[in-house]
């Protein structure tokens, strides 16, 4: 399974849109646009296809925690409160 198929059911499964995924990768600090992210979910013989690099598969994860968890509290501030 490639990057892409990942990427795909993901988005599938959790039923987001090309804007709530653009979201969540801003929210690690990684900029994409929607045009780029559509050439990922072409099919592989399209000649706009783009693979998914690991990169981008691995800031969508970390900034999928983020969506769905909420920002790392730390623990230093977490006491002080």
């Amino acid at each position: 399974m490639s990057n892409n198929d990942v990427l795909k059911k993901l988005r599938v499964a959790l039923q987001l849109r090309d804007d709530d995924i653009v979201e969540i990768l801003k929210l690690v600090n990684f900029k994409t646009t929607k045009t780029e992210l559509s050439a990922f979910f072409r099919s592989d013989d399209h000649p706009n296809f783009k693979p998914c690099g690991d990169q981008v598969l691995r800031n969508f994860l970390n900034g999928l925690v983020i969506y769905k968890r909420g920002p790392k509290i730390d623990k230093d501030k977490k006491s002080e409160a």
